[in-house]
């Protein structure tokens, strides 16, 4: 992803990850995101990828309960 990126992570280094991460989750709804700029990405695929995001998040934290 971009290094222009100003979303601000608590653990600087895990940034790697949540690129990854993004991508992953992007793949899964059928959006195809690349590496740099995707602010051609509509509202509705940008929430999709988000949304997605959210949703293993959750997942994960109710498997680790």
């Amino acid at each position: 992803m971009s290094s222009k990126n100003s979303n601000k992570l608590n653990i600087p280094e895990a940034r790697a990850a949540m690129d990854q991460f993004k991508m992953e989750a992007a793949s899964e709804v059928g959006v195809n995101l690349k590496d740099g700029y995707n602010g051609d990405l509509s509202s509705r695929e940008a929430g999709s990828v988000g949304g997605q995001m959210v949703k293993k998040m959750i997942e994960s934290y109710e498997k680790n309960l």
